[in-house]
């Protein structure tokens, strides 16, 4: 079942960055997943955003904490695995704006930060991210670490159980843009357009 899940993901993955690359504008918004509350993100500090005392760690188990959204302009998406939809477009989108920014591209890192650390193992994540990006680091950790990153940034997640079993996570969709000294340049929502969001991303670079 597991290889199953993974042929699964990988279809899916690939078909989203073909897509994407095409410049195909279709969008499907899960019911599982929310926009961002209003008043949900954290009012930014003097200091770095979303500053914590979270150790975490990437899908090749190197550790990280706070410092690694610092010394370089960085897109922060917080999601998980299992996702059905929101979570797959957005990592294709990411590619997508990655393929558009041409030089650019190696001014701002990448992450994506599992809100469902039970299943999202650093192995489950290299495969997922890795099928989309050499450029995209996964994110996961200790499930009392995660919770004090998502409540540092200002993230919605909560399971939802499923009718049968098992369960999704409504959370927070859209991107995050963060400047190379870690503060909070702006976001870009979930379903924006490819020239909107890559059009910050080129001010984030270059301002940032």
């Amino acid at each position: 079942m597991a290889n199953s899940m993974l042929y699964t993901v990988r279809i899916v993955l690939w078909t989203l960055v073909v897509v994407a690359a095409a410049g195909a504008g279709v969008l499907w918004y899960s019911t599982q997943v929310r926009p961002d509350p209003s008043g949900q993100l954290a009012a930014a500090p003097q200091g770095q955003y979303g500053a914590g005392d979270y150790r975490l760690v990437d899908h090749t188990g190197a550790p990280v904490d706070q410092t690694a959204f610092t010394g370089k302009p960085s897109m922060v998406f917080f999601g998980f695995t299992h996702c059905p939809d929101v979570c797959p477009t957005t990592l294709g989108d990411m590619q997508h704006w990655y393929a558009e920014l041409g030089d650019d591209a190696d001014g701002v890192n990448a992450f994506f930060v599992s809100v469902d650390p039970e299943r999202d193992t650093p192995a489950v994540l290299g495969e997922y991210v890795g099928w989309v990006s050499e450029r995209i680091t996964g994110i996961t950790g200790e499930p009392a670490e995660i919770g004090k990153m998502v409540d540092a940034w200002g993230v919605f997640a909560e399971k939802e159980p499923l009718e049968g079993g098992g369960y999704n996570v409504n959370h927070t969709a859209s991107v995050f843009l963060i400047d190379g000294a870690g503060q909070l340049f702006g976001t870009i929502a979930y379903g924006e357009g490819a020239e909107t969001a890559v059009g910050k991303l080129r001010r984030l670079v270059s301002e940032g």
